[in-house]
């Protein structure tokens, strides 16, 4: 991995009022928040110049000032995280490359982050980039809430969908599906070239959009080419406090184990 001359900003929306779990960002894990677990690692990375924390609410400005981070309080009308980073990048017209990392995925990998981009960085062309990992159990592949993509023979994704796909129309037996190897999940990392982030921001719903509740399915609807990478690395968002429960102890065995 290396330097670049581009200026490139991470921007983490957090915002406070989830409906599924509301304050989740303001969890704590030994003491930490879940947002300064993201932050740190999102620090990690050798790409990013500057990090800031997009988010609805004042006390979680507070809680990242408190721990040295920098956060923007946006409009809590906003809808989505898209619309909650496209407010701060407006004013951020140095720099070139915006990177979105959710502020509920306190494992996230920085490994994964730069090698997202790096491809904005190799190819000034791609315009948005995100990484997916190959499916390896039937659970994944069934699960709603694991997003499944479709890729063509560049790495471009073709299609994002909730359900399993593409269909093996050969076999009904889901465990061969997954033995195929053609099966990926999307990760909710993009890399974004700002000027394009400025334009998708300003695109309307799509259809597709409306009726699988993916908005990056609104980049491809528009015919424009969302490109990726595949990663080895895992990753795990928090939705419920079950989810919570799940990272906690995930954290805390890696703790003991220094």
């Amino acid at each position: 991995m290396y330097k670049n001359s581009k200026k490139i900003i991470a921007i983490i929306p957090a915002r406070y009022g989830s409906v599924r779990l509301p304050g989740k960002v303001l969890l704590e894990i030994d003491g930490k928040p879940i947002i300064q677990y993201v932050y740190e690692n999102v620090s990690k990375s050798r790409l990013i110049d500057d990090i800031i924390v997009a988010t609805d609410d004042q006390k979680v400005v507070n809680a990242v000032e408190s721990f040295g981070g920098r956060a923007i309080l946006t409009p809590s009308e906003l809808k989505s995280g898209s619309d909650r980073i496209a407010y701060v990048a407006k004013d951020l017209q140095n720099t070139e490359i915006i990177v979105n990392v959710q502020g509920d995925e306190p494992l996230i990998s920085f490994e994964m982050i730069d090698s997202t981009i790096s491809l904005l960085i190799d190819d000034e062309n791609i315009l948005v980039g995100t990484p997916i990992k190959r499916i390896v159990n039937t659970e994944d592949l069934i699960n709603p809430n694991v997003v499944k993509v479709v890729i063509d023979n560049f790495g471009n994704a073709i299609y994002f969908s909730r359900s399993p796909i593409p269909y093996f129309r050969v076999s009904k037996e889901l465990n061969e599906w997954v033995k195929t190897g053609n099966y990926f999940k999307h990760i909710g990392i993009y890399v974004f070239q700002r000027e394009f982030l400025m334009k998708f921001s300003k695109m309307e719903e799509s259809k597709l959009e409306k009726l699988e509740k993916l908005e990056q399915l609104r980049i491809i609807e528009n015919g424009y080419k969302i490109r990726t990478t595949i990663t080895e690395y895992e990753n795990f968002s928090i939705d419920t406090i079950e989810d919570f429960e799940k990272i906690k102890n995930v954290i805390t065995k890696r703790k003991e184990k220094i």
